[in-house]
């Protein structure tokens, strides 16, 4: 099973070193296999925020990497991304769907099967983002809801369901077994150096693909 692989992009200042440092890793993470570059920036204006859209939409050209803009979708489609991903308090998918050009990804944020299942009823949506998952410094206090609960958020709906929150690689065996069609991160692709990235990936992918975490 080939795992839906979605990196987050950590927040970043604005100034033109860090803009730099995210794009680059985006276009790595592209280029390594990631399928979707979620570009999740709520400090940036918006004219600041379609400069780093444009240039990550420029950064995947010639791999198959898709570029998602959080919530933004008047940024989203002014810049050429592929898709949105809303907040689980966003507006309805059916809605950006209505208005979105064809082939347009959507994606939502939700916290229970219970929430998963209205959303997806609702229609529009191509994916969910469930979480979260394990704990993870970036949600200090919260604990996660773990595998039990991703488990049934999978087991209610007919759409990929990917897992987020605190994933490492020796979670995404019990990613896997839990029905998740893939997962999400800020950390895991954040920390390592650049030139690590694609071992990165490569190893998420084997420990996803062997049932049982870190082979």
């Amino acid at each position: 099973m080939q795992p839906v692989v979605c990196l987050i992009t950590p927040s970043a200042s604005g100034d033109a070193s860090d803009e730099d440092a995210l794009i680059e890793r985006a276009a790595l993470a592209a280029r390594a296999g990631v399928q979707l570059i979620q570009i999740r920036q709520p400090a940036l204006d918006a004219r600041s925020l379609y400069r780093v859209v444009t240039r990550a939409v420029q950064s995947v050209i010639g791999t198959p990497a898709r570029v998602l803009v959080n919530e933004r979708l008047d940024v989203a489609l002014a810049a050429g991304a592929h898709g949105v991903h809303l907040r689980s308090d966003s507006m309805s998918a059916a809605r950006v769907r209505a208005i979105a050009p064809p082939g347009f990804l959507l994606g939502r944020s939700v916290h229970s099967a219970g929430e998963a299942e209205r959303v997806v009823r609702e229609g529009g949506l191509d994916y969910v983002l469930f979480g979260t998952v394990f704990a993870t410094p970036s949600k200090p206090g919260i604990a996660g809801v773990g595998t039990s609960a991703l488990a049934a958020a999978c087991s209610r709906v007919a759409i990929p369901v990917l897992a987020v929150g605190g994933v490492q690689p020796d979670h995404l065996g019990a990613v896997r077994r839990s029905g998740a069609a893939g997962w999400a991160a800020i950390r895991l692709f954040a920390e390592p150096a650049p030139e690590e990235l694609p071992g990165v990936v490569d190893h998420a992918r084997l420990a996803f693909d062997s049932l049982g975490g870190v082979p």
